[in-house]
């Protein structure tokens, strides 16, 4: 009897310290998998596959502190599905599907200590984060000084590295990288499946890049700029495998970050109104009236005052609550502020204000209720530090302050996004894109879609009428930086790239233009929409966005710096209706400046459109219900 028994519990501490696994994951419609594992050593693992193809090989996962040495204790599964309406979007709808497993494990040596890891299971893709519960024992606070997640990918998988959020991208292998690159980050897969790593509700931690392992090839490894401090219960931010058997739907799919945030935690939205807006650049009072009249011919909704109204950024003697404008910009200083607002406002049009970080950090408690009184509708964060817990934490509990002051926010430089605009929808947009500030190549506009806009919204800073053929100050001028895309490109992109505010003739004045007829379409395109197809693309080369707002569809395609002749269906339209398209394209031959012209046809869900596109070059299409 005593033999048996020793025998029992010899066979029990084995099962123990071998490998122990869970019932695998699988998503609503059962093609992805994830399942979870304890290896020998107690150290979480993890792999995925679609549709039987191996999406993620073994992988580790952990923090700091929490790697191995771990029993599986419980295992709890549930699911979900519900539609939300948000209160703007690339869709009036989501559909938050999905089946979850949460694991609890216990270490070995000291069965009182619970690391829990949430697994969601999408038919978009796999979503996974760390729950460190609350610790009755006294041991309440946490220090992560590093993340042990990862990414073992098959031989022959290529990434889109961005060294940046406002650099350029380049397919390369997973070897040889030039440092740590931006999320997301999207693969090309040698099985033919395409998949982006992305982060969600990044919004207590600190900002993850990807790095490759040292160690370990073609290993992708998360990489947390710097060590978070904080106290239990807490929650990582979501690590996200999306996967999809073609790009564009990478990009249709992007909701799923949207999903793994919490609801919206603004009771009364009403003043939040998204829209087109220019920028006031002379901050004088002639110019921001002249600005305001023409957002009024153009039908913009804001217009927005730049660095300089309060001084010179960058000193720390500059003072946010008052106008003071930088003699470099505006030596004679006659801007008066609240008359142009009082003006603005009389005419329909809001104002947003710029103010550097500097003076949001020392001013932002007395700047939010002054604006608020002022009459001024949001603010453009300048320049913002992102990274660090620290700054990651005061960003984010700023846009928290400006949306108690019906404030809304643009947020610009390096700042990527993880979904927090579903919380507080305040936020209306942000940069983190290599846009027209940077006048890339047409290129560029074929790669972002696939990459940065699965993160959400981009503030690209569109143009229009930079170039030196269409400007005069610009002729001449040696390196000067200007336009490298074509007007019907430009045109094009207020569909292709999603912004909830939409900059629009960025580094133009109102002078600039002379009313050109393909102008009608800037003047009626949306920034938010009912419904967004991603009709087409190839990473690097060109993409067809269609997007609807009430009946009316508004069809954007670019391409590289090749031409192109691409077939556009108009399937999504509503069979049995009838509509007219006027499609904006661009023609060398046109006697317009700007070298547009414009083509009306009357179409149904059956018509095809004919995409011929110059090199650099886009066309956009209006299309009304009749």
């Amino acid at each position: 009897m005593n033999k048996l028994i020793l025998s029992l519990i010899s066979l029990m501490l084995c099962v123990q310290l071998s490998a122990q696994s869970v019932q695998p994951l699988t998503s609503p419609d059962g093609k992805l998998q994830f399942l979870f594992e304890l290896n020998a050593g107690g150290a979480p693992v993890y792999s995925i596959t679609y549709q039987q193809k191996t999406v993620v090989l073994s992988s580790a996962l952990g923090l700091s502190g929490w790697e191995k040495g771990f029993i599986v204790a419980d295992v709890v599964i549930s699911k979900k599905d519900t539609i939300w309406k948000p209160v703007y979007g690339e869709r009036s709808l989501v559909r938050d599907h999905y089946n979850e497993i949460t694991v609890t494990l216990l270490r070995r040596k000291n069965g009182k200590q619970q690391f829990q890891i949430q697994v969601r299971a999408y038919n978009e893709g796999i979503a996974f984060r760390y729950l460190l519960p609350e610790d009755t024992n006294g041991g309440t606070d946490i220090s992560i000084k590093a993340e042990y997640t990862e990414f073992s990918m098959p031989e022959g998988t290529k990434a889109w590295f961005a060294a940046s959020a406002q650099s350029h991208y380049s397919l390369l292998p997973l070897k040889g990288w030039p440092g740590e690159s931006e999320r997301p980050l999207t693969l090309e897969m040698p099985n033919g499946l395409y998949v982006s790593l992305a982060e969600a509700e990044m919004v207590n931690y600190s900002r993850t890049k990807f790095a490759l392992h040292p160690t370990k090839e073609n290993t992708i490894c998360t990489a947390i700029n710097g060590s978070v401090d904080f106290f239990t219960p807490f929650a990582t931010p979501w690590r996200v495998v999306m996967v999809a058997q073609r790009p564009i739907d990478l990009l249709a799919n992007n909701d799923l970050l949207l999903n793994l945030n919490p609801p919206c935690a603004i009771e009364n939205t009403s003043w939040i109104k998204p829209g087109k807006i220019m920028r006031e650049v002379s901050l004088t009072m002639k110019g921001a009236k002249e600005l305001i009249d023409f957002a009024v011919k153009r039908k913009l909704q804001y217009i927005h005052f730049d660095a300089g109204w309060y001084g010179y950024e960058y000193v720390v003697a500059s003072d946010a609550t008052r106008v003071n404008v930088d003699p470099r910009r505006n030596a004679n200083s006659d801007l008066n502020l609240q008359e142009v607002i009082k003006y603005a406002n009389e005419k329909g049009i809001g104002v947003f204000l710029y103010v550097n970080q500097r003076a949001l950090y020392k001013q932002l408690d007395e700047l939010l209720p002054l604006y608020q009184k002022w009459g001024v509708k949001g603010i453009k964060f300048g320049f913002v530090e992102v990274g660090s817990y620290k700054w990651t934490t005061w960003l984010h509990d700023a846009v928290k302050k400006c949306a108690k002051y019906n404030l809304m926010v643009d947020i610009h430089d390096e700042y990527r996004p993880t979904g927090f605009s579903r919380t507080y929808p305040n936020l209306l947009t942000q940069e983190g894109i290599r846009g027209n500030e940077e006048m890339p190549e047409a290129t560029n506009s074929t790669i972002q879609p696939f990459t940065r806009c699965i993160a959400g919204a981009a503030d690209h800073t569109i143009c229009y009428y930079h170039r030196p053929e269409l400007k005069k100050q610009l002729a001449g001028i040696q390196h000067a930086r200007v336009m490298k895309t074509t007007s019907g490109h430009q045109l094009a992109l207020a569909v292709v790239l999603y912004s909830p505010l939409q900059f629009l003739y960025w580094y133009d004045t109102p002078e600039d233009s002379q009313d050109e007829p393909e102008l009608e379409f800037f003047d009626n395109v949306s920034t938010v929409w009912d419904d967004t197809k991603v009709v087409d693309g190839e990473i690097g080369k060109h993409i067809t966005i269609a997007r609807r707002k009430d009946d009316d569809w508004f069809v954007g395609t670019v391409t590289n710096t090749e031409k192109r002749e691409l077939k556009v269906p108009l399937t999504f339209l509503t069979p049995g209706k009838k509509y007219r398209a006027s499609i904006y394209y661009d023609d060398p031959a046109s006697k317009v400046r700007t070298k547009v012209s414009i083509k009306r046809m009357n179409v149904t869900s059956a018509s095809v459109l004919d995409a011929k596109l110059i090199p650099s070059g886009g066309q956009a299409v209006w299309i009304k219900q009749l």
